[in-house]
């Protein structure tokens, strides 16, 4: 890759410069720890999420089906991490071991049900708390 500077202010005095690419290697390293720091940030998601709703963060953590309840508890931290940490789907999906399809269906699913308002409540809450937990660490 080549680009043209100025030497001066005059447009007659330019000179090609070659100037080296970013190497593939270099972009993988800062996409794997993008990646390794969204799977970190759903990590400690699972675990405030485990306490705060009292559920066991091995179900959450589980592949596959769970129990409704379980799966309930798993739409909303998925929805928090992705709208208040600002994780995209595909890094929340990846995260919480789901596919990114299923991620848009849990952030679908809470915002349907926070027409209720003791449910809306519940999701503020569990907002504020990852807000706290991680506003200084992602900048928030």
């Amino acid at each position: 890759m080549s680009a043209i500077l100025p030497v001066s202010h005059s447009r007659s005095q330019e000179m090609r410069v070659d100037i080296p690419s970013i190497s593939m290697n270099f972009l993988q390293a800062v996409s794997k720890r993008r990646d390794e720091l969204a799977t970190e940030v759903c990590e400690c998601m699972i675990d405030i999420g485990a306490a705060f709703f009292s559920v066991s963060s091995k179900e959450l953590r589980k592949p596959g089906r769970t129990s409704d309840a379980v799966t309930r508890v798993r739409h909303v931290i998925m929805y928090v991490t992705h709208v208040v940490l600002r994780l995209n789907m595909q890094s929340v999906g990846r995260g919480f071991q789901r596919d990114r399809s299923s991620v848009l269906y849990a952030c679908r699913s809470v915002e349907d049900m926070r027409d209720d308002p003791e449910f809306d409540r519940v999701v503020n809450v569990l907002e504020r708390i990852a807000f706290a937990a991680f506003r200084d660490r992602l900048g928030l």
